[in-house]
């Protein structure tokens, strides 16, 4: 026991490290599990269906009150539907190319795992910083990591050899490119704001009360940040890579059981990823202007403080999780020219001026 001791207080950062990591997962895999089920009872509140109502587990399904309950919410779908991933049938078809069918699935994945580092989910526990890895240069760090997603999708594509895959890569490819200069530019004027690429100081910049929020310094901002996410992560209406109607499944038509699940998995880890990007760059982070939950150093909280500080992250992150998923149910899908037309002569022209009005008015203030 105390060889193990030393070795945590000899190795501290890097046992803390280890722990941030599991935690951060623990968290959010359930969420990317529950956001299907969300998407698939908000979809049917829409479309005045019930939605899942029939999983039950052979023994929690049969609690008095409690297990009848949480079977016509449809709590244990997301369990039934990991299992149906794990359960089916591998197939791979002959005529693909199999390394890159292979590697495709991890690396639509990873990056959206790989973000979650550098975002601070809260403020502190004991002494400890609520961020997995603090980088004075953060948001490059997210960006670069982006920018690595539309590999995986470009490699099913190609390792699919078939057309309508091919396809949707083609499609996945221009469309990820075109609006990451356009998310880009929008993040810009945030941090000539701020003055910093530290994300634990662009949330300290707001932690003044709800004005301080750059969501109402930079509207435009948000509003271009937010559509191209929409574009980023293949929702509706920019899903032209899918595209059912069109393309059959588009780069993952071919793919089965658990690398599909994989796909699936991404997109929504990519979901979550950019709610939280969002949060910490425009919607105050872990902040809260109301009952004194602004805490920026260890002093000013204990443990009740930190985990409500996780709390109201979290809170904000499902709220535009849910704005993702009501999105897929009330707006037709773009045309491709359209889409194209919106990234390359709307978005980047207005995120340019966004710019340089942002840095005029900042010149003008700062002026002697």
């Amino acid at each position: 026991m105390d060889s193990i001791m030393d070795f945590i207080y000899l190795h501290r950062e890097l046992v803390m490290g280890l722990v941030k990591i599991c935690a951060v997962l623990a968290v959010l895999l359930p969420m990317v599990a529950y956001s299907v089920l969300a998407e698939r009872k908000i979809s049917a509140f829409i479309q005045d269906r019930v939605g899942p109502n029939r999983v039950a587990l052979p023994l929690l399904g049969s609690v008095p009150v409690l297990g009848p309950f949480l079977t016509r919410l449809g709590i244990w779908q997301p369990l039934a539907d990991g299992l149906k991933s794990f359960l089916k049938e591998d197939f791979t078809p002959n005529y693909v190319r199999k390394a890159y069918f292979w590697l495709a699935p991890a690396i639509a994945l990873i990056p959206a795992f790989m973000t979650m580092a550098v975002i601070p989910f809260g403020s502190y526990i004991g002494t400890e910083k609520m961020v997995i890895a603090d980088l004075n240069v953060g948001i490059l760090y997210t960006f670069g990591i982006v920018s690595l997603g539309v590999y995986g999708l470009v490699l099913a594509g190609y390792a699919a050899n078939s057309k309508y895959p091919f396809l949707g890569g083609i499609r996945s490819s221009a469309q990820m490119i075109s609006y990451e200069i356009a998310m880009g530019m929008s993040v810009i004027p945030v941090f000539m704001l701020v003055g910093d690429l530290n994300l634990g100081k662009v949330i300290q910049h707001q932690s003044g009360g709800l004005f301080s929020w750059i969501i109402f310094q930079q509207p435009v901002a948000f509003f271009i940040f937010m559509v191209a996410a929409f574009a980023e992560t293949n929702r509706l209406p920019f899903d032209l890579p899918e595209s059912e109607t069109e393309l059959v499944g588009g780069y993952h038509t071919e793919y089965s059981s658990m690398k599909f699940a994989l796909f699936f998995m991404g997109e929504y880890s990519n979901m979550i990823a950019s709610s939280a990007m969002m949060v910490t760059l425009f919607l105050g982070g872990w902040t809260l202007p109301w009952f004194g939950l602004n805490a920026n150093a260890p002093a000013e909280g204990g443990l009740w403080i930190g985990i409500a500080h996780i709390g109201i992250f979290l809170a904000k992150v499902l709220v535009l999780m849910s704005i993702f998923i009501w999105v897929r149910w009330m707006l037709p899908r773009f045309r491709y020219d359209q889409l194209m037309d919106l990234g390359w002569r709307r978005f980047i022209p207005i995120a340019l001026a966004n710019i340089v009005i942002t840095a005029v008015i900042l010149y003008l203030k700062h002026a002697p």
